[in-house]
């Protein structure tokens, strides 16, 4: 879901000639759904093998991985580790539009409309620890590196970028500029048709919107994030126009006689001093074709040349021609 800064916020268009030689860190939670949405027949139903697993994610991580490697990206996903108590809120909310989503899916179906079946369908993807246990087990399989988060990906994903391990989060997210992210590229994984890409600048946001990284983020609690319902009647605009008015959070609620469910202070923290793994490492191998092939076609009942196909494409990986730091630029 993500902070809403569309109306202040305004990403840059880039080509993926920009981002080659680059390495970037993509929230795995972030795309895995979105596989998971748009990897679907056509009533919605998504892809599954013939045991009855569904399998969206894994096409989607293994046809999308191996076209950002043949563009010369570098890609390294990030999953969530324990998301912080006040995330529940939101996290509830989000079981209540799938559910019901679920339920309006069903009925589409029933009645034979096809295409608000595969309307609803989209809504209730629901990402399972054997999802997340399987897209892993297929990226160490093809030989891409993954990192377990300690709690929010798109926080260890934005301090990997800030730390100069990756050159950009890839995510659809806002909520990483508010971690801190230098750079963040957004619909780098957006499957079918063709990707508008767009970069968000976090030096360049702070420089037009004359802010702080923290006059930022408590613009963000004014508004709302997926640790706090925000103020009744105040969007970004309005957040913007009040932050630069009184200087910080605390002042604004003061002056408008407002209080938040959660101290202010709390919710800053999260943003400004998350907690993430230092000691990963980074290293990317040739995949491991057999290993592969038998996980996506002996199991799970993939077209065995169109995974050759896809994993012909990680030979411009070569580990022994080039060190990390060449992939920077």
């Amino acid at each position: 879901m993500g902070v809403k800064f569309r109306d202040i916020v305004s990403p840059e268009s880039i080509k993926f000639e920009q981002l080659e030689n680059k390495i970037v860190a993509l929230d795995a939670a972030n795309i895995i759904y979105q596989f998971l949405s748009s990897i679907r027949q056509a009533d919605g139903t998504p892809l599954k093998d013939q045991n009855g697993n569904i399998t969206s994610h894994f096409s989607g991580i293994l046809y999308r991985t191996s076209s950002l490697i043949d563009k010369g990206i570098k890609p390294i996903y990030i999953f969530d580790g324990t998301s912080d108590i006040l995330k529940k809120g939101t996290q509830d909310k989000r079981r209540e539009v799938k559910e019901e989503s679920q339920k309006q899916w069903d009925k589409a179906l029933e009645e034979g409309r096809i295409k608000d079946a595969r309307k609803f369908a989209t809504r209730s993807s629901r990402m399972s620890s054997e999802i997340v246990e399987g897209s892993k087990k297929l990226l160490e399989l093809m030989g891409v590196p993954y990192i377990q988060a300690k709690g929010e990906g798109e926080a260890q994903a934005s301090y990997m970028v800030e730390k100069g391990d990756a050159w950009a989060v890839g995510s659809q997210d806002y909520d990483c500029i508010l971690f801190g992210a230098p750079r963040m590229v957004r619909n780098l994984t957006i499957t079918g048709g063709k990707a508008n890409l767009e970069i968000i600048n976090l030096e360049k946001v702070l420089k037009d919107l004359e802010i702080t990284r923290e006059q930022m983020v408590d613009i963000a609690i004014l508004v709302g994030t997926d640790f706090n319902i925000g103020v009744k009647g105040i969007g970004a605009k309005t957040g913007l126009k009040l932050i630069k008015e009184h200087d910080n959070i605390f002042n604004v609620l003061e002056k408008q006689n407002i209080q938040l469910e959660v101290e202010p202070e709390i919710l800053r923290n999260i943003f400004l001093k998350h907690e993430v793994v230092s000691d990963y490492k980074l290293q990317w191998s040739s995949p491991g074709t057999e290993g592969v092939v038998a996980f996506l076609c002996g199991e799970h009942d993939f077209s065995e040349p169109r995974v050759l196909s896809a994993l012909d494409k990680f030979k411009k990986i070569d580990n022994k021609q080039k060190s990390l730091t060449d992939w920077f630029g």
